[in-house]
């Protein structure tokens, strides 16, 4: 069990990373350098498929697979796991905006990066304070 949980602890802290990390640098792809679109952004692409979704893969497995080893049913575990929901929609909204860049639409992509990350940082603070805190 301990090396079930040492897994589900690193693949959320790379997901996590990977969540925080996307939309900051997907604005950056879309802002103009010079009057042309950045052609050194980073492979967003190849970082949302090849890091941030097997992270989020592993860290949903191995966390339903201690729920199922673990056992009780808490109201807490039930609050935790409504977040995590909202935190896979995150996931996809990175995607959405990785093809917004792809395609060149970059109107409003500022402000819907921004909007992703606020979320994003206000489930991952609800998802810690309920696993610190079990208030219920």
């Amino acid at each position: 069990m301990p090396w079930l949980k040492l897994l589900h602890i690193s693949a959320v802290i790379v997901w996590c990373g990977a969540l925080l990390y996307l939309p900051a640098a997907v604005v950056a792809a879309g802002v103009p350098v010079n009057g042309a679109a950045s052609s050194g952004s980073p492979p967003l692409r190849r970082i949302f498929t090849g890091v941030a979704t097997p992270a989020a893969l592993i860290a949903i497995a191995s966390g339903s697979a201690i729920f199922l080893l673990q056992g009780p049913l808490v109201p807490w575990l039930i609050a935790k796991l409504a977040l995590v929901a909202l935190l896979v929609l995150g996931h996809g909204a990175c995607g959405m905006l990785i093809l917004r860049v792809e395609r060149n639409e970059r109107r409003g992509l500022h402000g819907l990066g921004v909007a992703v990350s606020v979320t994003t940082v206000a489930w991952l603070l609800g998802i810690a304070w309920l696993v610190l805190a079990k208030p219920f």
